[in-house]
């Protein structure tokens, strides 16, 4: 039974024309939007598009000249390098409107219980520098946002993709109104690691019984000694056996398994929760795509 009533964040410029050949699959936001269509997972009132964006609002959360610079074009190639991505005005677009659409996802959660963006997680981009194909935090900006504006009392932000979310750690390093976990394999990029609130760093190799097994009992104890307003949840599919970056060995039942657990657990404990798709490579870009929608389709069990 598909909830034809679960708020979907998406916008038309989160894909354009970019390298088929490059690591960084960039049509998977419009391949995820196609599959869930196609799916009949959205319809007219469930689909919810945010405003496109500038480097203004991420002023809130990074350096001002970091974000100025990299919107026109005015960083430096080294720092250029670093994110991994090459600079256009369309990767600008989709780079700063996407934490709008986070955002935008985890206040209709807030009024929903669960809201699904079809984008974000960009967990490696820190308050001055971008790094892994992360350019702005989408997952600072929402939560940090949220606690300013009064909207959340606090907010847990429970991170599953299979790199650690450093960027979001050190950002967050001193703020006591969010609570930074990340659960990752701890032999993987970055490899200078940073401190969250809670790090779980997995062995490689490690397989479905004992990762759902963590996830589940690290959720449940968080959410109890937390009580968040709001779990914003990073549902990385790089975890999956196959993912080229991954090095875990998790089946496409396991990432579905997860997805259900922590929306389960949330469900069950009253926490509204917002989801953001996280990271996944696979050369397959289809393949990439349907496995990114199963935390949709979980979603839409509830």
């Amino acid at each position: 039974m598909i909830n034809p009533d679960l708020p979907l964040v998406y916008h038309p410029n989160y894909s354009f024309s970019f390298d088929e050949k490059h690591r960084f699959v960039m049509s998977k936001f419009a391949r995820l939007y196609q599959y869930l269509d196609s799916k009949g997972y959205i319809n007219q009132r469930n689909l919810y598009q945010p405003p496109m964006g500038d480097f203004k609002p991420m002023e809130l959360v990074h350096c001002e000249s970091y974000v100025h610079d990299l919107f026109h074009n005015q960083l430096d190639g080294k720092a250029m390098r670093r994110i991994g991505l090459p600079w256009s005005e369309q990767l600008m677009a989709r780079t700063f409107t996407a934490p709008l659409g986070t955002h935008l996802a985890a206040e209709l959660a807030l009024e929903h219980g669960i809201a699904c963006h079809l984008a974000g997680g960009t967990h490696h981009a820190h308050y001055d520098f971008g790094s892994g194909y992360c350019m702005v935090n989408d997952l600072v900006y929402t939560a940090t946002r949220l606690i300013n504006e009064g909207k959340a009392r606090n907010v847990l932000i429970f991170d599953c993709d299979v790199h650690q979310g450093d960027g979001t750690a050190a950002m967050l390093a001193h703020n006591p109104y969010v609570f930074t976990c990340s659960i990752h394999c701890e032999k993987n990029f970055p490899f200078r690691k940073q401190h969250s609130d809670l790090d779980i760093g997995l062995e490689i190799g490690l397989t479905d019984p004992d990762y759902l097994n963590i996830v589940s009992s690290t959720l449940n104890d968080l959410i109890e000694q937390l009580n968040p307003s709001l779990v914003l949840y990073d549902a990385g599919v790089d975890i999956w056996q196959q993912d080229t970056l991954g090095k875990l060995d998790i089946s496409w039942q396991g990432i579905a398994a997860r997805d259900y657990a922590v929306l389960e657990i949330c469900q069950q404990k009253g926490v509204p929760v917002a989801t953001v798709i996280g990271g996944g490579y696979d050369k397959d870009h289809q393949r990439l795509a349907e496995r990114h929608a199963l935390i949709v389709e979980q979603a839409a069990r509830f």
